[in-house]
């Protein structure tokens, strides 16, 4: 029987916007991806998601789990009802997936179609995020953790690898960085979350809590031992991105105005995950998600971080304090 952790209900709360600046930012970021559901996907500051809310009690998840969310905004001029479901990827995915992940690495022409069907194989360990009833079943947010060790010999982590090299230029993080891509490889998840912007932040508890207990699941009832072992993590790597102000020390509000923010994080997560981390490094990034006269004096850049696997029931506990 798959085991089945107790449902919860999600607290009702103002929609997780730091500022005006970071929900224009996220609008403006989701706007821009080519999804296949534009009417679904792509948001303006007139739509907002409508706060009705059913909680998935995410087993293994079988088709009929469903997660609905939404948050009412005090300027909308109209609403978008969505119910969202959680479900095991699966092939007919691939191009949703695929479309999500496309700035994974910057604008490195790489392998991604390898390493996507990596993550829609593993099927005990992983979530695609859909709307009810979609017939075109669009992929809004996807969710894995891969072992490095488990995939070295496929040419797309090859190529992640070769790609983290590469942008790592602090000297005292590289030694670090070794470490966990070649030495340690056998114990490190490749955490892989990406996602639409607007998706409601109601859903990342279930979404993340889903993720971790899988990966504790898979270490007891994988069908072998060295599979078993493959997901005994005691460490995950994150590629994700922000932005950086630039020249932050000639950067000053005015009268009136609001503190400027240095680091504007795309993904609220991210922000926790970095004050976990064992290390970090960020770089700057050739692709933009964003041209607007608001980033104008922000620079989109990569962030790399590891995560001790201990750190996580913690995460996951200042997750749930965040979004409530």
């Amino acid at each position: 029987m798959p085991r089945r952790p107790i449902g919860r209900r999600l607290a009702k709360h103002q929609p997780l916007a730091f500022s005006p600046f970071m929900r224009l930012l996220a609008f403006a970021s989701s706007s821009r991806r080519d999804l296949p559901h534009p009417e679904d996907c792509q948001c303006s500051e007139d739509i907002s998601f409508d706060e009705k809310e059913k909680v998935p009690k995410l087993p293994r998840k079988e088709k009929d789990e469903q997660c609905s969310d939404s948050s009412d905004e005090e300027d909308s001029q109209g609403d978008v009802q969505a119910d969202f479901e959680f479900f095991d990827p699966k092939p007919t995915d691939f191009h949703g997936v695929k479309t999500l992940l496309q700035n994974y690495l910057d604008d490195k022409e790489w392998d991604l179609s390898s390493f996507v069907d990596l993550i829609l194989e593993q099927t005990t360990v992983g979530t695609v995020v859909k709307v009810a009833d979609d017939e075109d079943e669009s992929v809004f947010a996807v969710v894995t953790a891969l072992n490095l060790a488990r995939y070295k010999d496929n040419k797309c982590f090859r190529e992640v690898k070769e790609f983290l090299r590469k942008v790592c230029s602090e000297k005292n993080i590289t030694k670090d960085l070794e470490m966990l891509l070649e030495k340690k490889a056998q114990d490190v998840g490749l955490l892989v979350s990406q996602r639409v912007m607007n998706l409601p932040p109601q859903l990342l508890p279930p979404l993340y809590d889903g993720l971790f207990d899988e990966v504790s699941w898979a270490t007891e009832d994988e069908p072998t031992g060295e599979l078993r072992r493959s997901f005994r993590f005691k460490s995950y790597l994150l590629i994700t991105k922000i932005y950086k102000l630039k020249n932050p020390q000639q950067r000053k509000p005015r009268r009136g105005e609001e503190d400027i923010e240095e680091t504007v994080f795309l993904k609220p997560e991210d922000e926790l995950f970095l004050e976990l981390s064992s290390w970090s490094f960020t770089f700057p990034m050739c692709s933009q998600l964003v041209t607007s006269q608001e980033m104008k004096n922000y620079q989109l850049m990569g962030l790399v971080m590891a995560v001790e696997a201990n750190k996580i029931p913690k995460f996951r506990q200042m997750l749930n304090s965040l979004i409530d």
